[in-house]
């Protein structure tokens, strides 16, 4: 009889409640690779949303969960139809292989159980900023790389802002991002990062909010050129309203970008790869699992915070 496998994993019992706890993983099958796991990232935005019980129902919702899903690990056992590695670095983006604990969205741990099709092969020249591929990734699906679709206005200086205003640069662009935390403002390479209020440009035809807060939503629609667009690319846990005649009067156009294709991952990933995409400065704090609970008020509550890092090589 094969042993079973064991996990140190983040485990959130419910809002607020937080702890590391040994879990008993799902056998792999003939498909999956288990892979142990070097670093993950705290989301500040759906972890966050679980964290504090603001998350809108949907199915699979629930408590217990392992949260994550920006891991990168090397590959420790390897199913028989699985076409990776032994000892392979790839990124994981979460797991299901908790048994009746929920993976929501399971990379917090130090070992997962995955199936070949959900990791990606990463090269050994890309280390712990490989947890930051999904958020590239989200960032990427936001205008699927066309030029025409490039926002001249970005909302948000957080992660997800700067890779998309990183992104639009990469492809000839120049967009204003606005930021109301003052920490947060610096570090622009390429574009400009303004307070709403002091912003002197009046109209834009592409908005992208990367804030996630539904309270912007109409000041948003005031700057947008006749004919332009608005592109929701944060997660709201709120019903989103806007000014109907305003937006009317304009013909506005919204489009919501959800996560991340697999395309996008490949594609961003060769980005990262050949140097066309930095990924420098984003990762702003780290910590091991015994210190997990002050890495999540951290993340959540240190507006110094951009990614924190949870080092999981010497847990077990």
């Amino acid at each position: 009889m094969p042993s079973q496998l064991h996990s140190t994993a983040v485990l959130l019992e419910s809002p607020g409640e937080l702890r590391l706890k040994r879990l008993l993983l799902d056998e792999p099958r003939d498909e999956d690779v288990v892979v142990q796991i070097e670093w993950s990232g705290i989301s500040t935005g759906t972890e966050k949303l679980l964290w504090n019980g603001t998350m809108p129902d949907f199915p699979g919702m629930g408590y217990p969960l392992v949260p994550g899903y920006e891991s990168v690990g090397r590959i420790t056992k390897v199913g028989k139809k699985s076409k990776f590695s032994l000892n392979q670095r790839v990124f994981v983006p979460g797991a299901k292989c908790f048994g009746d604990v929920k993976g929501l969205f399971g990379g917090a741990s130090s070992h997962v159980v995955v199936p070949s099709e959900r990791i990606i092969a990463l090269p050994e020249t890309i280390g712990e900023e490989g947890v930051l591929l999904a958020l590239a990734a989200t960032a990427y699906h936001v205008t699927q790389g066309k030029k025409a679709l490039q926002p001249d206005l970005i909302v948000g200086h957080g992660v997800l802002g700067r890779l998309i205003a990183r992104i639009a640069v990469m492809l000839g662009g120049h967009p204003v991002v606005w930021e109301i935390n003052s920490d947060r403002m610096g570090k622009a390479d390429g574009y400009t990062v303004v307070h709403p209020s002091e912003d002197q440009e009046s109209k834009y035809k592409n908005i992208c909010d990367a804030s996630g807060q539904v309270d912007v939503l109409n000041s948003l629609v005031g700057q947008l050129l006749p004919g332009g667009e608005i592109t929701l690319a944060g997660f709201y846990n709120k019903d989103i309203q806007f000014n109907f005649p305003q937006a009317f009067m304009k013909e506005a156009r919204f489009r919501i970008a959800a996560q991340w294709a697999p395309q996008d991952l490949a594609d961003v990933k060769q980005m990262i790869s050949s140097g066309h995409l930095n990924l420098q400065g984003l990762i702003t704090h780290h910590r091991t699992p015994s210190s997990i609970g002050e890495a999540y008020h951290t993340a959540f509550e240190d507006p110094n915070c951009l990614k924190m890092i949870v080092d999981w090589r010497e847990a077990s």
